[in-house]
């Protein structure tokens, strides 16, 4: 591959996306970043609010949200009813936590691979009921689904009521087998609450085979709808125990709408609606780019990079191919993470992150459709110059 092709984005999609073009940005995974289209649309629904405010929300949103969340749980394998917008993953989490009733000595199971903002949740709720929260470690590398269950459940006691656990892990971009570890908890009669912030965008998913208890997803990251977007859901035996975190019209609605569960979480007051109502221009955005093509060339270039900093560091890769999508974490020798993210920032402009995982340190590299071959080359250069020898 010549030099400027290489430094072409993965597809025409990526021309589409508003990034600093001195930048070399690896780091979808964090906050997402969003193409024109899906902030023209946001900017639409802005512009109609501001035209008509009590119109807008007062008459006009309940349909619109309906429209949207219509178009979203098509796209995650759910039924609408099933599903509420919120503004993100961690925030669904905190609904579920702060919802189910636990008893004192009752457990909760989740990993060592989870999200600091989760693990912080259910620390804070277990406090405050009693509830013990277990972290089961997954030991580097992962082989086989079989053998992550199994060492899952060597967590799993007469007194485990719910497992937390992510589709997707963050620190380790990890695809975890989700549908097989709901199959077996159900078994059992535990609950199962996933993480799916990094899934939809990522993965093809179909909430409704899986069976998850309760799953929360961003559609801000890998889906690229603005910051805002979210979702909560729930099966329908589970919906009537989940509470608001903020009570407003939506609690006891004088003009109820079809569904309470979505009564109590989108209609919480005075708040912008536009990132909900702009998922869909994002899930066209990506229907328009043919995003089967780019997922699969995002992931051979995300495996690429994986070989080529594996290589560097002479370090063995963590899982078996198949384990990761656009995302990769490959680990590193010993360092000072925090000062080996700002030189590669502040002096080689690399956006990525360096993180600090079980006392060893890895680089997890995103790769989206505005991402090159050149950007994969510069930051293993980079890494050849900062790494310890």
């Amino acid at each position: 591959m010549d030099a400027s092709n290489a430094a072409q984005p993965l597809a025409e999609a990526g021309q589409h996306y508003l990034l600093r073009p001195d930048v070399v940005f690896l780091n979808h995974g964090s906050f997402g970043a969003r193409p024109r289209p899906v902030l023209d649309a946001a900017q639409h629904w802005q512009r109609e609010l501001e035209a008509q405010p009590v119109e807008f929300l007062g008459r006009r949103l309940p349909d619109l949200l309906r429209e949207a969340r219509a178009q979203v749980a098509r796209y995650v394998g759910a039924e609408p009813a099933n599903l509420v917008f919120v503004p993100n993953a961690t925030h669904g989490m905190n609904i579920i936590a702060r919802s189910l009733r636990f008893q004192p000595g009752d457990e909760i199971l989740s990993t060592d691979h989870e999200y600091g903002a989760v693990e912080r949740t259910w620390r804070f709720m277990s406090g405050h009921t009693g509830a013990v929260l277990r972290t089961q470690p997954l030991p580097l590398p992962m082989t086989t689904p079989e053998a992550l269950i199994d060492a899952l459940w060597q967590g799993v006691t007469p007194r485990t009521r719910l497992i937390v656990i992510s589709h997707i892990t963050s620190p380790t971009a990890l695809i975890f087998p989700i549908a097989a570890i709901c199959r077996r908890a159900h078994a059992e009669g535990i609950m199962v609450a996933v993480d799916g912030a990094h899934a939809p965008g990522q993965l093809e998913l179909n909430l409704e085979q899986i069976q998850p208890d309760f799953y929360v997803g961003n559609l801000h990251k890998w889906l690229s709808a603005p910051v805002g977007a979210g979702f909560l859901y729930a099966l329908p035996e589970h919906q009537a125990r989940l509470e608001p975190l903020v009570v407003s019209w939506g609690y006891e609605a004088r003009k109820p709408g079809p569904s309470r569960y979505q009564d109590y979480f989108e209609w919480i007051g005075t708040d912008d609606p536009s990132p909900y109502l702009s998922a869909p221009a994002a899930i066209a955005f990506q229907a328009q780019h043919d995003w089967p093509a780019v997922r699969a060339r995002c992931h051979a270039l995300a495996l690429h990079a994986r070989d080529a900093i594996d290589h560097l560091t002479g370090l063995p890769p963590i899982a078996p191919d198949a384990w990761f999508a656009q995302m990769c974490a490959c680990a590193l020798p010993p360092c000072d993470s925090e000062a080996l993210k700002a030189r590669l920032y502040d002096d080689d402009h690399i956006e990525v992150p360096i993180i600090d995982w079980n006392d060893r340190q890895f680089v997890r590299v995103s790769i989206q459709a505005y991402n090159s071959p050149a950007d994969v080359d510069r930051l293993v250069e980079a890494l050849a110059h900062r790494l310890p020898a």
